[in-house]
């Protein structure tokens, strides 16, 4: 498997993630950008 295609389909599953995160662990930016509006 190439590097390029490797890293097209980690970026594609981090898109999935984020508009699906029920059940997943948020990012560190998410957790602070809920943080600051609180």
């Amino acid at each position: 498997m190439s590097t390029q295609k490797r890293r097209q389909e980690r970026i594609e599953r981090q898109r999935k993630e984020q508009q699906n995160p029920h059940g997943k662990v948020k990012s560190l930016e998410q957790l602070t950008e809920e943080h600051n509006k609180k």
